[in-house]
């Protein structure tokens, strides 16, 4: 353990390391309210538990230094296997790391330096672990604060979605990033005797995640210990949930609230997978007021009017130019008391002649429109948000030209939806695999198409995700899909479309065939949709927030270095996805960290098998004693049958080889 010199009021302690019941140690760093005696002074404690390296961090900054300033220890516990923590790991938010979570809060809970009462908080991994880590009710968790997390691993996380498999977002960012996060080296410094055989353990024993995540291509037991879908009534202590509309975590808000049976709060912003202070779009606020308030109630006993106020607090968007650099999204703060909102109803909208979408039964049995799968359909539709600082969508259209798409009439007055679209579809295809793509827009008075939130099901799916059936050619099929959760408003003279295509590229990977779909709609087959009607408020705010006084701009690197590319290859007919991105921090007076990660994605638009991605992560730790780089690299290739998959990492010190390490593997494709 290291003490550091106090900085406006905070102690820094180092590395205490936690043990856990196999003999593991966990490193963790607190950002203590300064006192001399601080180890026999009681404090309510606020844990993060990630793999995302502690010592990384600047300390004296960030929320543990906020939490220490207004009375409370900020703890940030390194996971098994990486950091400055012992053991090693094969997977993320296993049944061990979880355990290992548990037994953490309650050493924490019994120290002299606490008062018992144990918080969890944090974003997205973060996020994770404090729903799974309650789902086990460790005796001293007292509440947790999640932020942009999901419930169900499968259904609404970054590797698969509705029976498909996601493309761009582990290849590119977090899967592959990973593999050169947990290679990193300890800091001397701060290990003491233990550093050579801590880094050798890790770089011996750690695995890619990204084989564990390709080798379950369906839902099942592999998903489900790290989900609390199926066991809401495991989480026993208060729960303050906060998460954005156009993070990629937008749906589990709502439901997880809904089955919750403790106290419990959900603030839901227009924000990306960011901190909502400096996330965009904005409106940005100072969210730790919130978190803050939330825990002197839990922590402290403090009767603040913080469980007065409404339960649901969500911002109601609205229409804005879709353009990928928008910083801010036009709406309203609005205030519920239950979900289901009060006085919800459902409108149902039919697919229709004339391309036309509308609430009258049809009078006719049977018609039918098709579409030709396009495989790289989707590069209007934004990226999948959950780290990359950048990807919202643009004007549709470009899209649209390759699906179907059913538009209403103009609205004569406003619409207000809150919760998930549903739409019910009556298909057929002339091949065995065929994703479903739909997306719901609202259209301005120009013709503009904004995307609202999409949903998707592969087709083979329709039946269960656990046990996927081929599609029998020229069979028809119902599907049930549920979009992701929103909050909108319809303004008038607007109109509502839905499109439908087979394709979400480069957030889907493509499946393997050409086909044609066929969508079936009258009495005989009423393809519809279901939209969730909230009762029409005024605009203006319920709740006012303290805005964020952080100044925001679009990501940009230099001016001659794109960020985000579309490519295309006219002789071979591909089409292509590269992204950039770089950032460098200083960790210390004598570190400094630079991430550079490229990604490049090339499809077939004529075979669509035939599709490959390679994510670059290049990290370069500048110290006193000179340079560490942390090479990272992953390559995915498919044909018709199967995934086949390279991965390298090589590790140099001043310029000189250190470690190096390849996994190459080939996954039968499951109907993907």
């Amino acid at each position: 353990m290291h003490e550091f010199a106090s900085q406006e009021g905070v102690r820094f302690i180092k590395n205490i390391m936690i043990p856990t019941s196999d003999g593991t140690h966990l490193a963790m760093d607190l950002h203590v309210p300064d006192n001399d005696h601080w180890q026999k002074t009681q404090h309510p404690i606020i844990v993060e538990y990630t793999p995302y390296r502690k010592d990384d961090a600047p300390p004296y900054s960030g929320h543990h230094h906020t939490f220490a300033k207004h009375g409370f220890i900020g703890a940030r516990i390194d996971c098994r296997g990486t950091g400055s923590s012992e053991g090693t790991t094969q997977d993320e938010y296993t049944q061990r790391e979880q355990q290992d979570g548990a037994e953490a809060i309650d050493w924490i809970g019994q120290q002299l330096w606490s008062n018992g009462k144990v918080a969890m908080f944090g974003a997205s991994y973060g996020g994770f672990t404090a729903v799974q880590v309650a789902a086990l009710h460790p005796k001293h968790l007292t509440t947790i604060i999640p932020m942009y997390f999901t419930d169900d691993r499968y259904t609404d996380d970054c590797h698969y979605r509705g029976g498909n498999m996601r493309c761009y977002y582990d290849i590119g960012a977090y899967g592959a990033s990973m593999i050169g996060m947990n290679a990193m080296p300890p800091y001397p410094e701060y290990v003491d005797d233990n550093w050579a055989d801590l880094w050798k353990t890790h770089l011996e024993g750690n695995e890619p995640y990204l084989l564990q995540w390709l080798s379950h291509q369906t839902d099942g037991p592999y998903w489900r210990p790290g989900s609390i879908r199926d066991r809401y009534e495991n989480i026993q202590c208060p729960v303050f949930m906060i998460g954005g509309w156009r993070d990629g975590y937008a749906t589990c808000n709502l439901r997880t609230f809904q089955h919750l049976t403790v106290p419990k709060k959900v603030l839901i912003g227009p924000w990306n997978h960011s901190r909502p202070d400096v996330a965009i779009p904005g409106p940005r606020i100072t969210y730790l007021t919130e978190v803050i308030r939330w825990c002197e109630h839990w922590l402290k006993n403090e009767d603040n009017g913080v469980m007065d106020e409404s339960p649901i607090t969500l911002y109601m968007q609205t229409y804005d130019t879709p353009k990928a650099n928008r910083t801010h999204t036009s709406g309203y703060w609005r205030i519920e008391n239950q979900f289901p909102v009060h006085d919800h109803t459902e409108r149902r909208l039919y697919l229709s002649e004339n391309a036309s979408l509308n609430a009258h039964d049809p009078d006719y049995n049977r018609e039918k429109d098709t579409y030709v799968y396009h495989p790289t359909v989707g590069l209007s539709g934004g990226l999948w948000s959950a780290g990359v600082p950048f990807g919202l969508p643009t004007d549709q259209r470009p899209d649209e030209i390759y699906a179907l798409t059913y538009t209403t009439e103009k609205l004569d007055v406003p619409l207000e939806i809150i919760g998930q679209p549903k739409i019910e579809l009556h298909v057929s295809s002339t091949v065995e695999v065929m994703a479903y793509v739909v997306k719901l827009c609202d259209v301005a008075p120009d013709g503009t198409s904004a995307l609202v939130c999409s949903g998707v099901l592969n087709g083979t799916r329709r039946e269960s995700l656990t046990d996927p059936k081929p599609m029998t050619p020229g069979e028809i099929y119902k599907l049930s899909i549920a979009l992701d959760a929103t909050a909108y408003r319809f303004e008038p003279k607007h109109r509502i479309r839905i499109s439908i295509s087979s394709a979400d590229f480069p957030n889907l990977w493509p499946t393997p065939y050409v086909g044609t779909n066929t969508i079936l709609r009258g009495q005989e087959y009423p393809s519809r949709l279901i939209l969730p009607i909230a009762p029409t408020k005024d605009i203006k705010n319920e709740v006012a927030f303290e805005p964020s006084q952080t100044k925001v701009k679009p990501y940009h690197l230099s001016p001659n270095k794109p960020v985000w590319e579309v490519t295309q290859d006219i002789m071979q007919n591909r089409t292509g996805v590269k992204l950039h991105t770089q950032n460098t921090t200083q960790t210390n007076e004598t570190t400094e960290i630079t991430n550079k990660n490229q990604f490049t994605l090339s499809a077939s638009n004529e075979n669509p098998a035939d599709v490959s991605g390679t994510g670059h992560h290049h990290r370069k730790i500048t110290r006193t004693d000179g340079e560490t780089e942390i090479d990272s690299s992953y390559t995915i290739r498919s044909t018709a049958t199967a995934f086949h998959t390279t991965i390298d990492l090589n590790i140099t010190i001043n310029g000189l080889p250190h470690f190096q390490k390849q996994w190459t593997n080939t996954f039968p494709r499951d109907l993907l």
